[in-house]
């Protein structure tokens, strides 16, 4: 135990619930609590969205995955330009029309009520599940600080994070997650040179000895339509195709990241926000992966035997390997990465639970009522997610297990999405069915093909089957009670 390191960590910790915590007198409408009153600048958002979508399973994961690998996770990350392109063409102009809080408002519009209440519970559902991972992710850091995965530590956090979000609402969530993000990233920045530091040969060597064990691979065009191909995680069509999926899902339909979308000024910032984000997420993982063959070489050069856990490498070199109050700083900025989302996902599941669900069946509170109830719905949340991440065991990679878990329920919402947005034959119960049948279809196929292809099989089975429905069902039954949904919502 180090005094000095528990020191910084302890420091930080209390430092970034007090800052968020500022933000109380802010919070007087639900505009400003789930949507920061609209007054973010775009490049604040854009840090937002980084720490909202990468997290501590970016940190300590990415690392894991080209120690044992190599950089040919990247390929999905072209994958994520690409579905940043389709969002600020298909959604952004619609969630810009009118005042909205939530993704699932715009399902309302196209179908109805119901649509916007199932695609509401989905998220609500992969949200807690995904979160739960993230949660338990921060145990690991914790047992190679404390030596010990003690539930109480695990609790601290989720605890202190859930102070200032329940305080400061969406604008306590934009400003710490720009503060941690530059914490994390300046962490990952510091330990790759000290690392290359402690390497003899420098630089160099490491290129050497990394081309050697085909580290830097980036690119796999192998293409078949074998079960090989398709159960294989990193290859190019696959992270291409199934990149651009996923964020077209998660950026696009789902709370957490729309959220942010919808905070900014206008439609302008919004999209220049979205393609910020790209930059610095790109930035991020070749950093992360490149730290991951600095491991892998520094393991190599000592005939130390690394953690047979890949997860734990790198929290585990930092905290026994770098020099003292650097390794507190670099773990208190892995922390900070995992309070980053995690006031995130409060924040988003707390407005799709109050403006989906509350607000339509309560429509005479008032907007205090409902702003208070927004916060203790934010306390509920943070009950689930700490009792879902205590569940969260061996399940691999966690990196991956959170993506694999998104990836299942994605598909299905992106589908309906994109059939509204594509299409206007189809009615609520025809996307209502094409959801069921996408949603159980990637379930189906789960153990045959890769992760990279979940959001691609959900959301084109959901599409096709949502479409085909439409010319089965009764007009009277599926488009006529859209019709009248849309208009009793005018």
């Amino acid at each position: 135990m180090r005094v000095l390191d528990l020191a910084v960590i302890a420091a930080y910790l209390l430092f970034i619930t007090w800052f968020g915590a500022q933000f109380k007198e802010k919070q007087g409408t639900l505009k400003d609590y789930f949507l920061g009153g609209r007054g973010a600048p775009w490049w604040a958002i854009a840090f937002s969205i980084v720490s909202a979508e990468t997290s501590t399973l970016t940190v300590i994961s990415t690392p894991g995955i080209s120690f044992g690998g190599n950089f040919t996770f990247l390929q999905l990350i072209f994958g994520y330009l690409l579905g940043r392109i389709v969002i600020s063409i298909l959604f952004l102009p619609l969630y810009f029309r009118g005042e909205m809080f939530t993704a699932y408002e715009l399902m309302q519009r196209r179908f109805g009520q119901r649509i916007r209440k199932f695609t509401a519970g989905i998220f609500l559902i992969l949200r807690a599940l995904a979160e739960g991972v993230r949660v338990f992710a921060i145990s690991i850091v914790i047992s190679i600080v404390l030596g010990t995965g003690e539930v109480v530590s695990i609790l601290v956090i989720v605890c202190l994070t859930l102070f200032y979000t329940f305080e400061g609402g969406m604008t306590a969530v934009i400003w710490t997650d720009v503060v941690q993000m530059f914490l994390y990233v300046a962490g990952a920045v510091g330990s790759f040179f000290l690392m290359l530091h402690l390497i003899p040969g420098g630089w160099p060597h490491v290129l050497s000895l990394g081309e050697s064990a085909h580290k830097f691979q980036l690119f796999d065009f192998r293409f078949s339509f074998t079960s090989e191909f398709f159960l294989r995680k990193y290859s190019f069509w696959g992270g291409l195709l199934g990149g651009c999926f996923l964020t077209t899902a998660s950026h696009g339909t789902e709370q957490l990241l729309v959220q942010r979308l919808l905070a900014a000024k206008n439609e302008r910032e919004s999209r220049l926000a979205l393609f910020t984000s790209w930059g610095i997420v790109f930035f991020q993982f070749s950093l992360f992966l490149a730290i991951g063959v600095l491991l892998y070489v520094f393991y190599q050069e000592t005939g130390r035997a690394p953690l047979t856990v890949p997860d734990k490498t790198y929290p585990d070199f930092v905290w026994n390997f770098l020099p003292h109050g650097l390794s507190g700083l670099v773990i208190a900025a892995i922390l900070a990465a995992a309070m980053s989302n995690l006031s995130a996902a409060l924040n988003a599941l707390s407005s799709t639970t109050i403006m989906d669900f509350a607000k339509p069946m309560l429509p005479s509170l008032s907007e205090d009522r409902l702003l208070r109830l927004a916060r203790w719905a934010t306390v509920l949340w943070g009950v689930v997610l700490f009792s879902v991440g205590l569940l969260a065991r061996h399940w691999g990679s966690v990196l991956e297990a959170g993506l694999s878990i998104a990836s299942v329920l994605y598909g299905s919402l992106l589908g309906v999405f994109l059939l509204g947005v594509l299409t206007k034959r189809p009615g609520e119960w025809s996307a209502i069915i094409g959801m069921s049948a996408g949603l159980l279809t990637t379930l189906l196929l789960r153990d045959k093909i890769a992760f990279t292809w979940f959001v691609i099989t959900g959301s084109l089975t959901t599409l096709i089957v949502g479409y085909a429905v439409s010319f089965v069902l009764p007009r009277t039954l599926d488009v006529t009670t859209s019709k009248l949904n849309q208009e009793a919502n005018v």
